[in-house]
């Protein structure tokens, strides 16, 4: 019978150092590893280092070239390990350095080198988890929560402010779920863009690489995965800017989800909202100059209390100059505990259907326009599924899944399910393009679909 994997551990530093030693030593032992007294004893050996003074850190330094020496095998973690590449440029053999206050990134290199002991109960479940998504895209989660306070929503009632997960966390998960076979990574939180702030976007680290807390990184980082990354709920603040380059180079999905919800500002500001509807305006347009193949999907209230005519009517202007792929439209309604329950003039319902309809047709005629000046182009498709009666289903980079359009290819049916593919856009409709491997004549469309209460237009 093969003995328990055996970890020796060195702790430095002032007492939170400690604190977090005990909390890995913790875990170590509840996954069924051996603590070793000694270098020779141990399988590989964790440092945890100082950094606050010069001689703390020449201390670290010294406690890793020991280890290094009596064991070989080390994996660093602490306080000095924030401090860019001062491990790294004196000991390059080191198995995986991270920072303070890093429990799972610790655990997670231990797992790396040293696999922790079978567990019959915890060995039943995959890497990835358990997923209710097809087995090739799913949802990465990266923070918890919201820190706004629009008063439609109640979210932070239930969910609390922003709470941003560690980026090195976030990215092992995203590592876990590619190599389980996943395509697609759809990104997800309450605010995307706001990810790092509750953290100040401290550093962290992803297999020994520092990294800022911080959505600009963590999306080029996912992109080095090779599957593709689809950022949702994305408010337009100024840094997301630094996310276009990043699209037009090919290394994340051009598209983004933007929840713009209105663009009259006294709508906007009864909303609580942090909008400006003509500085969205012109940001799309600079961000379609640098990527030209952009989609862009947002979502919008009307009948919000308040919302006059003139109000709408903006709304419609800002739409017929924005000329947004994807559009959702909602009738407001109120939500308990919602601050916008207390607001005047509330908008009799049958306007509010009134003018939800009005939006979604000119949206609809905005999204054939767009859709069309897709023919004739060869894209790549993720394959979603097969369909005896509508052939093989699939989407390209605009679209999401289960709030976007498909790609219906009708003589796609050697393709397989959940897997990248080349097809030639050959039609289009208000919602949905078709599309063959060939490039032979146009397939026979779908039946129309309507619903103004649909997500996708």
């Amino acid at each position: 019978m093969n003995r328990e994997p055996r970890v020796g551990f060195v702790s430095l530093g002032c007492p939170k150092a400690l604190v977090d030693s005990e909390r890995i030593l913790t875990q170590l032992r509840a996954e069924g590893y051996r603590i070793a007294p000694t270098y020779p004893e141990a399988d590989l050996v964790v440092v945890n280092t100082c950094g606050f003074i010069d001689t703390a850190v020449a201390e670290s330094l010294d406690a890793i070239g020991e280890a290094l020496a009596e064991n070989g095998k080390v994996i660093v973690t602490g306080c000095l390990g924030a401090k860019g590449n001062t491990v790294r440029d004196l000991h390059p053999s080191v198995l995986a350095v991270t920072g303070p206050h890093a429990c799972q990134e610790v655990m997670a290199a231990i797992h790396a080198h040293l696999p922790r002991p079978h567990d019959p109960l915890l060995d039943l479940l995959p890497p990835q988890g358990v997923k209710l998504t097809p087995r090739h895209y799913a949802y990465l989660k990266i923070a918890e929560g919201c820190n706004h306070r629009c008063t439609f929503c109640i979210i932070p009632q239930l969910r609390g402010d922003l709470v941003s997960r560690p980026i090195g966390e976030v990215l092992r998960e995203a590592e876990n779920l590619v190599q389980a076979g996943v395509r697609e990574l759809l990104i997800v939180s309450q605010d995307t863009s706001a990810y790092g702030v509750d953290l100040r976007y401290r550093t962290g680290f992803w297999n020994g690489r520092p990294l800022k807390t911080h959505l600009t990184p963590l999306a080029a980082a996912l992109g080095e995965l090779g599957a593709w990354v689809r950022l949702h709920y994305v408010y337009p603040y100024p840094h997301v800017d630094e996310l276009i380059p990043l699209m037009a180079e090919g290394r994340v999905l051009p598209y983004l989800d933007v929840p713009l919800q209105h663009a009259s500002p006294p709508v906007l500001k009864a909303m609580k909202r942090p909008v400006n509807a003509d500085d969205a305006l012109a940001r799309i347009r600079r961000w379609r100059e640098i990527c030209p193949d952009l989609t862009l999907r947002s979502t919008f209230i009307v009948g919000f209390p308040g919302e006059t005519e003139a109000d709408f009517e903006r709304l419609l202007e800002f739409l017929a100059a924005a000329e947004l792929d994807r559009v959702g439209c909602f009738t407001y309604s109120p939500v308990e505990g919602a601050a916008a329950n207390a607001l005047p003039d509330p908008v009799p319902e049958e306007v509010k259907q009134e003018r939800q309809a009005r939006l979604m047709a000119l949206q609809a005629k905005i999204s054939a326009g767009r859709l069309r000046r897709r023919i004739g182009r060869i894209v790549q498709v993720l394959v979603d599924a097969r369909d005896e009666e509508t052939g093989t289903i699939a989407r390209s980079s605009a679209d999401a899944p289960e709030i976007d359009g498909v790609v219906y290819i009708e003589d796609g049916a050697a393709l397989p399910v959940g897997e990248f593919a080349k097809a030639r856009i050959v039609d289009a409709d208000e919602h949905d393009l078709y599309a063959r491997i060939d490039s032979g004549k146009a397939p026979k469309r779908k039946s129309s679909r309507s619903g103004g209460m649909r997500a996708k237009s």
